[in-house]
């Protein structure tokens, strides 16, 4: 573990966090997995902008710990979920920052989702 870089983020790689001003709606077919007005958005570098959501604001009880892990040199370690009902759609699925490096601290325990397994639709 020590051998891993980690980076700060900067005009060459930048990182924001704001509030999502929409309410973000997680789903897919008749599986509603969270609503939420008290999203995160994470933009970084040239990625699509993620939607980071509290986990009270996600039905928990449709998530199952997975033991996947990952690793960000700009936010850490990433643990993941996965959602049975969606089969193999659903495996790992879902990831979060439990203890992300401190610039993005923001977005510590919430939950994000794949967009090309669930949708993440933002509405007004």
């Amino acid at each position: 573990m020590s051998n891993r870089k980690i980076l700060t983020p900067d005009a060459s790689h930048p990182i924001a966090i704001g509030k999502c001003r929409s309410m973000v709606l997680v789903s897919r077919d008749m599986l509603h997995i969270a609503r939420t007005r008290n999203a995160l958005t994470l933009t970084e570098a040239s990625y699509p902008p993620v939607q980071y959501i509290p986990r009270s604001d996600v039905d928990m009880s449709q998530l199952v710990r997975s033991q996947h892990t990952t690793y960000c040199p700009y936010k850490g370690d990433a643990n993941y979920y996965s959602i049975p009902a969606l089969g193999d759609a659903g495996m790992n699925a879902v990831w979060t920052y439990e203890a992300p490096f401190e610039a993005v601290g923001e977005i510590t325990g919430r939950l994000a989702f794949y967009p090309d397994r669930l949708s993440v639709e933002l509405a007004d």
